[in-house]
């Protein structure tokens, strides 16, 4: 797959917001937040708007985000990260929304989509676009989830399936599949697709994350998977499973950290579920949060793309940043 040769400036000071913000302004690509540009985050938001031209495509995404438990829908969790969804979509009514697995708790059922997720993510359900999770398959074959998203999830419950956004390529991914034979169609299915559309910029998602320093850790049944999108040139890869935010550095699938050809990988459970603990510190990890709820806001723009962590109400913690595609 051809690529552009650009790669992204880096930057290792500290210095006043202005000076970051003019840095950028010519840079178009350095990082704010993390590891990168040492500035308070008070002051990263003005600094974003100088980095890429252009509008570019709007992207909600989390996981672990309904769950039917002791509270009605609309006070749980999941109401919560609707709502910023909801407001964001105000002033930009075509942004789309993908669902990193485990939308709807306890067990996937049919009823648990209907009674906990519908009335808060289905408000957007005709712009989602989902990726299962281990508890949507606790309902035998995962029945509930697709005959709630229907066509939506892809071809015949196999869980996996591509779009296109503007001039990006996603692609959603089935983490759940265990067989040697189920793996390997995936795995086919990736090279045909990621050969077949030789885009400048594509981002990939599913549920279970091959890199985490939460509870559930790594995930090396994905390394396959990770490696064949390296060598496409995949440049963002989403996923849920433990709940917290977490973003790694771009890097291959053994953990090194590679800025000219790896990827970076969001985790994202913060849907609405309950949080979790972090437990050991993976290679490569850049910032970790668990202490709010709350969504990751992608624009996808012709070069390249920013991010933000926009956190619920009354949460504190939020993450910048932008970056060039390969």
């Amino acid at each position: 797959m051809s690529r552009s040769s650009s790669t992204i400036s880096k930057v290792k000071f500290v210095a006043t917001a202005s000076t970051v913000a003019a840095l950028c302004a010519v840079l178009v690509g350095c990082i704010v937040g993390g590891e990168d540009v040492l500035i308070s985050r008070a002051s990263a938001s003005p600094v974003e708007q100088t980095m890429m031209p252009g509008r570019g495509i709007t992207v909600y995404a989390a996981g672990d985000i309904a769950d039917c438990g002791k509270l009605k829908p609309e006070a749980s969790g999941a109401a919560k990260t609707a709502g910023i969804i909801e407001e964001g979509s105000a002033s930009d009514k075509n942004a789309v929304v993908l669902a990193l697995g485990d939308i709807a708790y306890p067990t996937g059922l049919l009823a648990d989509f209907t009674d906990c997720y519908d009335p808060t993510w289905g408000r957007f359900k005709n712009r989602t676009y989902p990726a299962p999770g281990n508890h949507e398959y606790y309902t035998p074959a995962a029945v509930g989830y697709y005959t709630y998203f229907g066509s939506i999830a892809g071809p015949a419950r196999r869980g996996y399936y591509s779009i296109d956004l503007g001039k990006w390529h996603i692609v959603s991914l089935n983490s759940n599949l265990t067989s040697t034979a189920q793996l390997q169609l995936q795995l086919d299915w990736l090279k045909t697709d990621l050969a077949e559309h030789p885009v400048h910029c594509t981002l990939a998602y599913w549920h279970h994350p091959l890199y985490s320093s939460g509870g559930h850790g790594n995930n090396d049944r994905m390394a396959d998977l990770w490696q064949v999108l390296q060598d496409g040139g995949v440049d963002i890869v989403l996923s849920g499973h433990d709940h917290d935010y977490e973003r790694f550095a771009p890097q291959d699938a053994h953990s090194k950290r590679d800025d000219a050809h790896g990827i970076r990988q969001f985790v994202v459970g913060t849907g609405g579920a309950h949080l979790t603990p972090f437990l050991f510190q993976r290679p490569n990890s850049e910032v970790r949060d668990n202490s709010t709820a709350g969504v990751l806001r992608l624009t996808l723009k012709e070069a390249g793309y920013e991010w933000e962590f926009i956190p619920v109400t009354g949460g504190s913690f939020t993450d910048r940043g932008a970056a060039l595609c390969h």
